[in-house]
């Protein structure tokens, strides 16, 4: 029991509640305790078991003593009462039906409720007999989105977003590395190349004695099924994942890790470089006819064709052997080239805590800045601030700025706003409130089902504003669970470098918005971007960047791409 197995509970009982209709505020209280604890590097079965209890759980910012008391039972068995008492109250199809982009928990009980639908396929074959539309409260359009909505689901079935398939790797890397005959261990596949979401995970080992790994691999904490063992390779599914393993000799090591890393594509043109070298390049190693020439470092593989070591990020076949064999890979950004954050939320809103205890995080972080950007007064459901609580955030953070001067702390908290982009083209707040605000930040929150034409010209007008530094979460995208709204990329990338807005890269695992091919674009643009936390807690703050760093580090940027590696000066300069 790992913490993002704790977090998966409390999601589904979250689930549960809204397919029954109860209290919303109940609801979002175990959404907002499993987003905290799916993101924590402290391991609660280990504050379970040294006997620190409800007591130091409840010290974890977003865990209250309910939730604390769920988790002690969760590590002490295994398992919920609550979730298992739920279970007996909701066909478990239903709780599946969710997973469908578009599809919330009210039409689900209604659809469940007038016409007995309880899975994907009865859903399914209801919408395309156009019984759905025939609902009060539907229509053709909702039915035509739920079916484009099944199409989605039956895509991501099998993936899952990077930051629920990461600690389980790094749990069986940790476990295996611990074995006395383990010599190396890497995790491979789509989690080294950080995509944003997951099938399965790949490692590789060189071990002394094979066995030992797969006896303690297919062994784990976890394993719900042996799939298949083997003197070498082994495969299982672990805690719902595919999980494979492969001990390989340490002289083919650097081999097989460039090859199970990937991507196919990559894979492909390395070995068409290689033969015409009179090559022959796989697993096992670099060949010349039968004659071994090197493969125990994964150097070994670019230098055999001629080629500068290619970051595992970019090697998806978008031109990184092109820009390698010209000298012109770029330099990637670095997790410690970040200088500040222009995103997070503070307890004026929806955020778990104070200012202060956020501007302390980001000083631990060795930040020299954070923008606290609360939601506007729109975004009702998140505690959306108004002018009169505006104004008094502006007082506290002048306060806490001139008692970090007089300190001597080089850091400073520059006053945001994460203002709402209506679907009416306005913004939540008048440009005279605005202009005052140090980092505007504008956003898309409702209407999400607007033409792409609309949709569009409803970013652009936001950044038209000179008002707008920054435009957050740009496609709307959550993983797994919403479409991107419709776009034309290529115009809000042109108005950007017009009008020098900034678009964000919202490092939450949920969101990774921009996309890493939308970075690109936004580089070869030559369109600022900002990596930025959307922290709700100081948790949040420390853990979920490395995700942002990453897609950016997919989408080719530099540190220079991206302006919150800048000092706090050089920022406010190039902010509107």
């Amino acid at each position: 029991m790992i913490n993002i197995d704790i977090a998966k509970i409390f999601d589904e009982i979250a689930d549960i509640l809204e397919i029954k209709g109860d209290n919303p505020f109940r609801v979002r209280a175990y959404r907002r305790a499993a987003r905290t604890i799916e993101t924590l590097t402290q391991d609660l079965r280990s504050i379970v078991e040294r006997g620190g209890g409800v007591y130091e759980l409840t010290r974890i910012p977003g865990i209250g003593e309910g939730i604390a008391k769920k988790i002690v039972e969760i590590v002490k068995t295994g398992k919920s009462s609550k979730l298992e008492e739920l279970k007996k109250e909701v066909p478990p199809e239903l709780v599946e039906l969710l997973k469908i982009p578009g599809l919330g928990p009210k039409t689900i009980a209604k659809i469940h409720r007038e016409l007995g639908i309880c899975t994907v396929d009865e859903l399914e074959e209801a919408a395309k007999a156009h019984k759905l539309s025939k609902l009060s409260g539907l229509g053709r359009k909702a039915e035509e989105n739920i079916l484009r909505g099944i199409s989605q689901y039956r895509r991501n079935t099998g993936r899952v977003p990077i930051a629920r398939a990461l600690p389980y790797a790094e749990m069986i890397a940790k476990t295996l590395k611990s074995l006395k005959s383990v010599r190396n261990v890497v995790i491979a596949g789509s989690l080294r190349r950080w995509k944003d979401t997951i099938g399965d995970i790949d490692i590789l080992v060189t071990a002394d004695d094979a066995e030992e790994v797969m006896d303690a691999f297919t062994s784990l904490d976890g394993v719900e099924e042996v799939i298949a063992r083997g003197d070498t390779r082994s495969s299982v599914i672990f805690r719902g994942m595919n999980a494979d393993i492969r001990v390989v000799p340490s002289e083919s090591f650097g081999a097989a890790t460039h090859y199970f890393t990937g991507s196919k594509q990559h894979n492909i043109r390395i070995r068409e470089l290689g033969m015409r070298k009179g090559l022959k390049i796989n697993e096992y190693g670099i060949f010349r006819g039968e004659r071994r020439l090197c493969g125990e470092r994964e150097e070994d593989v670019f230098r055999s064709v001629g080629l500068p070591y290619i970051p595992p990020e970019l090697r998806e076949d978008w031109g990184e052997i092109e820009a390698a064999q010209s000298g012109n890979l770029p330099k990637l950004i670095e997790i410690n080239d970040l200088r500040g954050d222009l995103h997070v939320h503070t307890d004026y809103s929806d955020g778990k805590n104070s200012i202060e205890e956020m501007a302390n995080a980001a000083i631990s972080l060795n930040y020299e800045y954070i923008a606290a950007a609360d939601h506007s007064k729109s975004v009702g459901i998140a505690g959306g601030i108004d002018e009169k609580k505006l104004k008094k955030r502006q007082k506290e953070i002048e306060r806490l700025n001139r008692e970090f001067e007089h300190a001597g702390i080089a850091f400073r908290i520059l006053s945001a706003v994460e203002v709402d982009i209506k679907s009416d083209f306005s913004l939540d707040f008048d440009d005279e409130i605005l202009k005052e605000i140090d980092v505007v930040i504008a956003a898309v929150h409702s209407k999400l089902n607007q033409d792409r034409k609309t949709m569009t010209d409803r970013i652009i007008s936001a950044m038209e504003n000179p008002n707008v530094d920054i435009i957050a979460h740009p496609t709307g995208r959550i993983l797994g669970r919403r479409e991107p709204y419709p776009l034309d990329m290529e115009r809000v990338m042109e108005v950007a470098r017009d009008t020098g807005t900034v678009l964000e890269l919202n490092a939450h695992p949920d969101r990774l918005d921009l996309c890493d091919v939308h970075c690109k674009l936004a580089k070869d643009f030559g369109v600022s971007i900002a990596i930025s936390s959307d922290a709700h807690d100081v948790t949040q703050m420390r853990d979920v960047i490395k995700y942002g760093v990453a897609t950016a580090r997919r989408g080719w940027l530099s540190a220079s791409d991206v302006v919150n590696t800048r000092s706090i000066d050089n920022l406010l300069r190039i902010l509107k």
